[in-house]
């Protein structure tokens, strides 16, 4: 497989996390800080070649030559600061991609003005932006760097089969949290094939066929996918 060559911009509370998930994904991450002890924080961590520079000033950037990377990723924990970075990128150069994290939607409107190709809202509960962030490659591993890192949790994606106990209930009445597992969001067939949100605060009924998706520990996505197999009869569940 070939490897992606990605600059990073931030090693904070953010780009710590990001960082390792996609070394860890097989990319092969540059790291850039303009914070020394952030700097430091990412030598200690074994990115050996992290560089410092001053994120403001576009004759530091043009001496990294963006160019080479197939995605700029701008992680500052400074939201002013990441903006501004975003936009001096885009300045400099129109033909990068560059993929920039946001906390609000008040950020995410100012990275998207600022010229980001993608802006990543981790508090925007739209259905739509999930199910393309988890169709996106990049953005996926992004995503799975805040969640890996920091709870050792994941995304899984699951069909609930003919018969099982799942079938007929809805999704307020099944208590997923006892699986150990929390239901992110759905694609209900009978609704067609768009991604629901599960927080949009609509009861959906589960089908045989439909796909569901949900977040929790590997072990626990792993069990609850074979639990699920499991019908209402041997469950002992009257309809």
């Amino acid at each position: 497989m070939e490897i992606k060559n990605i600059l990073l911009f931030g090693y904070g509370r953010h780009g710590k996390f990001i960082a390792k998930g996609l070394t860890r994904a097989g990319f092969s991450v540059q790291v850039v800080e303009s914070d020394k002890t952030y700097h430091e924080n990412a030598l200690g961590d074994g990115f050996d070649n992290a560089i410092l520079i001053d994120v403001t000033r576009d004759e530091h950037l043009k001496t990294l030559k963006p160019a080479d990377y197939e995605k700029l990723v701008c992680v500052m924990d400074d939201e002013h600061l990441n903006v501004f970075l975003t936009l001096s990128l885009h300045s400099l150069f129109k033909e990068s991609y560059i993929l920039s994290i946001s906390d609000s939607i008040h950020v995410t409107k100012k990275l998207k003005m600022a010229g980001a190709t993608k802006v990543i809202d981790l508090y925007e509960v739209s259905a739509n932006k999930i199910y393309n962030i988890l169709k996106r490659p990049v953005a996926t591993k992004v995503l799975e760097g805040f969640v890996l890192e920091r709870d050792g949790v994941g995304f899984q994606e699951m069909v609930i089969p003919e018969d099982s106990f799942l079938v007929g209930q809805t999704t307020d009445e099944t208590d997923f949290s006892s699986y150990g597992v929390l239901l992110v969001g759905m694609i209900d067939e009978e609704l067609g094939h768009s991604f629901i949100f599960i927080t949009a605060g609509i009861n959906h009924r589960l089908h045989a066929g439909d796909t569901i998706v949900c977040v929790g520990t590997k072990e626990d996505l792993a069990k609850f996918q074979e639990e699920i197999k499991i019908t209402v009869r041997d469950k002992g569940i009257k309809r």
